[in-house]
């Protein structure tokens, strides 16, 4: 269902942050186009071909469909989607929303999807409700979805409800008059709160459509996926030091009021290659 008189804002990568924060907090997404170039999304999708060809069934449920594709912990396989989960503008949208409720965040999941011909509309969803509680003016969670195709209302572009973040339930689905599709271009992001309701949507195309979805949650906040397990050590040290902190090598706090420590200390090995 969409209401044809509104739409998603898309600002553009020059777009000051502030200005993108506002319209996130105002209508709970907001798409921002051509962040990054047709070539690293085109190098993201050949690292992630295979993992999807071999394992993207594994998921299959009524919630997850079955006519798409999903793999999770990216940067263990796909060493390009570092560029997309550290990106200077999503980290700053991320400073943005999550800093005032923690002292960092982290990586809660890293999910590649590919929705495939003859797909229907996903359920309508928020990305918090793994956790179960709900703070008023606190989100605990920011989600990144990525077009690594173009996005359309034909091959299943994101259905977001604009302004379902103020609906105080996460139980009873908000009213859809405000569900719209994020219709975007290869390398451009939409950003929607972890409040957010949004689902994927229906592909009526013949070709698939491929997205990487990024979601950042409070540092104290138990991440979704065990990135260590993902990403162990020995794998997660040929990333920066802003990927290693994301994955969660690092501790919360400070050393004397802090969590995550390793041997009575911040696992300081995050900082050196």
């Amino acid at each position: 269902m969409s209401n044809g008189e509104i739409e998603l804002t898309t600002l553009t990568a020059a777009t000051p942050v502030e200005e993108i924060e506002s319209v996130l907090r105002r209508d709970g997404g907001v798409i921002v186009e051509s962040l990054v170039g047709e070539k690293t999304m085109r190098n993201v999708a050949a690292e992630l071909r295979a993992r999807f060809d071999d394992f993207g069934r594994r998921t299959e449920n009524d919630f997850n469909g079955y006519d798409t594709l999903r793999i999770q912990s990216v940067l263990g396989y796909a060493p390009s989607t570092a560029e997309l989960i550290g990106h200077d503008l999503v980290m700053a949208l991320a400073d943005a929303v999550l800093l005032p409720h923690c002292h960092d965040y982290r990586i809660g999941s890293t999910t590649g999807i590919e929705i495939l011909p003859g797909e229907g509309m996903q359920a309508l969803h928020r990305d918090d409700t793994i956790y179960p509680v709900l703070i008023p003016g606190l989100q605990f969670q920011l989600s990144v979805m990525w077009a690594i195709d173009d996005f359309c209302a034909d091959n299943g572009a994101t259905r977001v409800v604009m302004g379902s973040h103020r609906h105080f339930s996460a139980d009873i689905p908000p009213s859809l008059e405000t569900c719209v599709q994020a219709r975007m271009p290869c390398g451009s992001a939409l950003f929607y709160l972890g409040s957010t309701w949004h689902g994927g949507g229906e592909n009526r195309t013949n070709a698939p459509r491929m997205g990487l979805i990024n979601t950042y949650a409070l540092g104290w906040l138990r991440q979704e996926v065990n990135q260590y397990l993902e990403v162990p050590p020995d794998m997660a040290r040929q990333y920066s030091e802003r990927i290693r902190c994301l994955l969660g090598y690092t501790a919360h706090g400070s050393n004397d009021n802090g969590v995550g420590k390793y041997r009575g200390s911040d696992p300081v090995w995050v900082y050196k290659t």
